[in-house]
């Protein structure tokens, strides 16, 4: 596996994370077309991906920080043929060589679908192992969406 980073999409790319997108997301965040994708790209600022490639050189792995509410934020996806094998650790790990502190919102029930119909398994502890924290009464709520703000800093 190789990793590319950039800070721009190209038609191409944009394609496979939307496949990418839908095969792992809960079915009610997952999007229509690759130019709804493209809008929500749209609306991070100061991003940078980080492409994950399998050997035939297709997008297994999306990363992206991004500023946001004074602070720096990110948002990972994973194709289920690299889970457990270290990537999302070598991600998170990355991220925090290069900043002091990071936030991601992340799904913390086990109650949504993926549109496969496959339970949607949140993905809390796998934060919890990388030395993040869950700050439970800090919630994001917009209509099906459910998620809990996770956070990690710097130890002085």
């Amino acid at each position: 596996m190789t990793t590319i980073k950039t800070s721009s999409l190209t038609p191409p790319q944009k394609e496979e994370i939307f496949k990418l997108w839908n095969s792992v997301s809960p079915a009610h965040i997952s999007h229509d077309t690759v130019e709804s994708l493209d809008k929500y790209l749209g609306t991070l600022d100061n991003v940078v991906y980080t492409l994950t490639l399998n050997d035939s050189n297709r997008i297994v792995g999306w990363f992206a920080d991004f500023d946001r509410e004074n602070g720096r934020w990110f948002a990972m996806l994973l194709d289920k043929s690299i889970h457990g094998k270290g990537v999302g650790s070598q991600l998170l790990t990355q991220l925090k060589t290069r900043f002091n502190q990071v936030s991601g919102w992340v799904i913390d029930h086990n109650d949504d679908f993926r549109l496969d119909g496959k339970s949607y398994i949140s993905p809390v502890n796998f934060y919890l192992k990388n030395g993040f924290e869950l700050t439970s009464d800090t919630r994001l709520e917009v209509g099906q969406l459910s998620c809990v703000k996770m956070s990690w800093k710097k130890s002085q």
